[in-house]
C-alpha cells in the first residue's frame, strides 16, 4: 500500500470469507495442473462475471435511453458500472468515463487536454511507466509544440523517488503522467507527493492505475490524481477500461465527438455504443470482490476490506518468490523497491527470455517474456535488444505451490 494513503484507507486487514481453495474453484480457467503467473497481462474471471456477461447478452442488448424494457435495462447497466467503479476507486460516478481499454481512453484524454497546450509548454512522463501512459502524451506534446521532460527511475533499486522530479516541474508544466505501480517490476511511487508538486505548479496529474488497482486499496483523492485510469480485466473482470476524474474537471474539457452524441459529462467522452455485456461484467467483478470478506458496511468499505486481505496474501507470496529467486545462481531480478506489488521481472544468465518462457510453458507454468510494453523501462535496464525479461505476476488465486513450481522450473533452467 502506498504510505500516503494510509490515513484514508488503512485498517486491520480482514480475513477472506472463504478458503483460497474455494476461491480458486470459482475460476473455470484455472485448469488442473496449470500455474497461472500471467495475471499482470489479464486475470482470469470467476463464474459470477461469466454469468453476468452471459445474462446481459441474453437480455439487455438494446441501446440506451429508449422507452422499452431492454433499453432501460441497458441504461441501468451503464449507470451501475459507473457506480461500481466509483466504489472501487473512491470517486464520483458522474466522473467515470467508460471505454474499450485504458490505452484508447488515454489517447482520447491526451488529445483533448493538448488542444490548450502551446509552444513552450511542458509535459512530464516517466521511464517507469507502461507505454500507454507515455506515448499518448509524447505524441500530443509533439503536435502542440510542447516539450517532454523525463523523470527517470533508479535502475539499482527500481524506485522512482520524488527527487527524480526535481527541476522537471515548473510554471510551464501542464501535465505529469505517472504510474501508481509498475506493470513490469511492481514499484509503487509516492503518487501523492508527486501530485502535490504538480498541483503546486498548476499542473494536472494523470495516473495509470491499471496494475495497481488489483493489488491493494485505492483512494484517488488520497493519491491526488486528477485522472486515474484502470482496466477491469486486470481485476477479475472483462476487457474494458475506465478513467475517473472529478466531474467539474471533465466539464471544462471539450473532446472531439459526433454532433448528435451526448453533451453531458461523462457521456461526451465515450464514443459509440458501449459494450453493455462487458459493463455488466465490470459490476459483477466489483461485487464479487466486495463479497470476499465479511467486512460490514457499504460496498466501498467491503471492497477496501477485500483488497486489504488480498494485499496481505500477495505480500507473503511475493516474499517467498523473491527469496527463492535470490537463492538461484545466475538469476537477477529487476528492481528492489520497498513499496511494490507482487510482480517480478527477472533474467537468467545465458538464457533468452523467450526460451525461458517456452521451457516454463512446457512445465505448464505461464509467464510472459519481453518488454511487456514497459518500453522505456527495459531500455533503461539495457534489455531492449536482448528480448526484455521474464515477468511472473502473482494475483489472488495464486498459491505457495504455484510459487514453488516457478522456483523449481527456474532453478532447472539456470543449472
Amino acid at each position: 500500500m502506498d504510505s500516503t494513503t494510509d490515513a484514508h484507507i488503512a485498517g486491520q486487514a480482514p480475513e477472506l470469507s472463504r478458503s483460497l481453495e474455494a476461491i480458486r474453484s470459482e475460476f473455470p480457467g484455472l485448469l488442473e495442473g496449470e500455474v497461472r503467473l500471467d495475471g499482470a497481462a489479464g486475470t482470469l474471471v470467476p463464474t459470477a462475471v461469466i454469468d453476468a456477461v452471459s445474462d446481459a447478452l441474453r437480455f439487455s442488448m438494446a441501446n440506451v435511453h429508449g422507452e422499452f424494457a431492454a433499453s432501460r435495462h441497458s441504461t441501468e447497466t451503464v449507470l451501475t458500472a459507473r457506480r461500481a467503479l466509483a466504489d472501487l476507486l473512491g470517486g464520483d460516478p458522474d466522473g467515470v468515463v467508460l471505454g474499450p481499454n485504458m490505452t484508447t481512453l488515454t489517447f482520447r484524454i491526451a488529445d483533448t487536454l493538448s488542444t490548450s497546450w502551446r509552444q513552450g509548454d511542458e509535459v512530464v512522463v516517466t521511464s517507469l511507466d507502461h507505454d500507454a501512459n507515455v506515448r499518448p502524451w509524447v505524441l500530443a506534446a509533439q503536435r502542440a509544440g510542447a516539450m517532454v521532460r523525463w523523470a527517470e527511475f533508479d535502475t539499482e533499486t527500481g524506485e522512482l523517488p520524488v527527487a527524480a522530479f526535481d527541476g522537471l516541474i515548473g510554471d510551464r508544466t501542464r501535465l505529469v503522467a505517472l504510474t501508481a505501480a509498475s506493470n513490469a517490476i511492481g514499484t509503487k511511487p509516492d503518487v501523492r507527493a508527486i501530485s502535490d508538486r504538480a498541483h503546486e505548479a498548476g499542473a494536472l496529474t494523470y495516473v495509470d492505475g491499471v496494475h495497481a488497482t488489483s493489488h491493494g486499496p485505492i483512494d484517488i483523492a488520497a493519491l491526488g490524481a486528477d485522472f486515474y485510469a484502470c482496466s477491469s480485466y486486470k481485476l477479475f473482470g472483462p476487457h474494458t477500461g475506465a478513467v475517473i476524474a472529478d466531474p467539474w474537471l471533465l466539464q471544462a474539457l471539450r473532446p472531439a465527438k459526433l454532433a448528435p452524441a451526448p453533451n453531458q459529462v461523462p457521456d461526451r467522452f465515450e464514443r459509440g455504443t458501449p459494450a453493455f455485456e462487458l459493463l455488466a461484467g465490470v459490476s459483477a467483478a466489483i461485487d464479487w470482490l466486495a463479497g470476499l470478506t465479511d467486512a460490514p458496511g457499504a460496498r466501498r468499505e467491503r471492497v477496501l476490506g477485500a483488497l486489504r486481505a488480498i494485499e496481505r496474501h500477495l505480500a507473503s507470496l511475493l516474499d517467498r518468490a523473491l527469496t527463492g529467486l535470490a537463492d538461484i545462481p545466475g538469476v537477477r531480478t529487476l528492481g528492489a523497491a520497498d513499496r511494490r506489488t507482487s510482480t517480478i521481472s527477472f533474467v537468467i544468465d545465458g538464457h533468452p527470455p523467450a526460451e525461458i518462457a517456452r521451457r516454463l510453458a512446457e512445465q505448464h507454468i505461464a509467464v510472459w517474456a519481453g518488454d511487456n510494453y514497459a518500453y522505456e523501462l527495459m531500455r533503461r535496464f539495457g534489455l531492449s535488444d536482448g528480448g526484455g525479461a521474464i515477468r511472473a505476476s502473482i494475483v489472488l488465486y495464486n498459491t505457495r505451490e504455484d510459487v514453488d513450481r516457478l522456483l523449481e522450473g527456474v532453478a532447472a533452467i539456470a543449472r
